[in-house]
């Protein structure tokens, strides 16, 4: 897999298929971007699991922070790590031992680490890097497009506005601009420049 650029059949088929997404890192200060990822998820229907040692024994919309992914007591479709760079092997290496297996593990904007990636994905768990679920339903959506902003999705009609605990499709078609010849090169000279 190119972790440099995803297509968004990738992106959306994830998106599409988990229902639970644990978020390690999840902080319950509503400032922190951790805080608005897991509300803007909780709000499309995901069943979301904070996951910070730090916060045990508080809720996060309702929802009862765990200490670690081992502290789980069930199954999850998706791990989000809301952890920078240096802190994503030990938690990728934690999810490895939980029965079953996640599908996914989405490290967010900024993060990245390619040996627990190629360690999780030996494994057949999908990997994303560098991303946040939250701006990528958006996009996939239309829903984006509400603020303003260009999701490289067209349809003839506009977005619904979203409403608690809906989901938009995420299957509107999708326009260049995310995996283009140009964008691969891109990365490519990127990362022998590196």
């Amino acid at each position: 897999m190119n972790h440099d650029a995803y297509p968004d059949n990738y992106i959306r088929g994830i998106l599409n298929s988990v229902k639970s997404i644990a978020m390690v890192g999840a902080s319950p200060v509503n400032v922190r971007p951790s805080y608005f990822a897991f509300k803007f998820l909780a709000q499309r229907g995901y069943d979301m699991i904070p996951i910070n040692p730090g916060h045990v024994g508080k809720e996060l919309l309702g929802k009862p922070f765990v200490a670690s992914l081992s502290d789980l007591g069930r199954p999850v479709d998706m791990i989000d790590i809301f952890r920078n760079s240096s802190h994503i092997m030990p938690v990728v290496e934690e999810a490895l031992t939980l029965d079953p297996l996640p599908k996914v593990i989405w490290m967010q904007l900024g993060a990245r680490d390619e040996a627990a990636a190629a360690k999780a994905e030996s494994v057949g768990i999908k990997v994303v890097m560098n991303r946040c679920p939250k701006i990528e339903y958006g996009r996939l959506s239309s829903e984006i497009s509400w603020m303003g902003v260009n999701s490289r999705t067209l349809s003839s009609k506009r977005a619904p506005a979203p409403t608690q605990g809906m989901r938009l499709s995420l299957n509107r078609m999708s326009v260049g601009g995310g995996d283009t010849a140009a964008s691969d090169r891109a990365a490519k000279n990127k990362s022998e420049q590196s």
